[in-house]
């Protein structure tokens, strides 16, 4: 079995995987369930704040939804965001180190490349489904249609400066299953409780490819 055949499975519930940088762990749970009630299920809560481990933890049981942890960078953190409940795990670049820790944790990994060494590097580890990171700033469409034409085998995430503005330019590539981006949840709409408006936004994003 493919090493990301379950990630590939999660990469292909909708176009966007909502990125969330949660600061309130009491507003992770009501979050989760407007972005699954507007269709997009997989949710990667970044580890980037003190509340992330927590808010994992309340979007874990959420119905519909599928969890996972971002910016896991060392082995720790792999530990962590499979004990808070975490269902897979994305990464900005690869280590052995970190490879090894979600092989030994079973935590399903979508890790990052931006280069097509990065690329065949992970391919020869048997990781065929890609993220993409940062997208923009690595050359955007142009950058992973060029990789893509000798990689045909490897699919991407593009995540890092994806809009929607430009998720469609994206989600059009053949090597491309799915996009992230951070624009479905708003920080002001999640201070504020809009879950309807980030509802909306879902609804939205999630409809970019019929």
């Amino acid at each position: 079995m493919s090493k990301t055949q379950r990630t590939r499975e999660i990469c292909a519930l909708a176009p966007i995987v909502p990125v969330l940088v949660v600061d309130d762990a009491a507003r992770a749970r009501p979050l989760a369930e407007a972005l699954v009630a507007g269709g997009l299920p997989a949710l990667e809560v970044t580890l980037r704040t003190p509340a992330a481990l927590d808010a994992i933890r309340a979007m874990a049981d959420v119905p519909g939804g599928v969890v996972g942890a971002g910016t896991l960078v060392t082995p720790d953190d792999v530990r962590a965001a499979k004990e808070a409940g975490a269902q897979f795990g994305v990464s900005p670049g690869a280590t052995d180190a970190l490879i090894a820790a979600c092989e030994a944790e079973g935590l399903p990994l979508l890790p990052g490349a931006a280069t097509a060494s990065e690329a065949m590097a992970l391919l020869e580890k048997g990781y065929d489904m890609l993220k993409f990171f940062p997208a923009e700033a690595s050359g955007g469409t142009p950058a992973l249609k060029a990789i893509g034409a000798p990689l045909p085998q490897i699919t991407f995430c593009p995540t890092g400066g994806v809009s929607p503005s430009n998720a469609l330019d994206y989600l059009s590539l053949s090597n491309v299953a799915c996009a992230g981006g951070s624009w479905v949840a708003p920080k002001q709409m999640v201070q504020t409780g809009d879950w309807a408006g980030i509802e909306t936004l879902a609804r939205e994003a999630a409809s970019l490819v019929d």
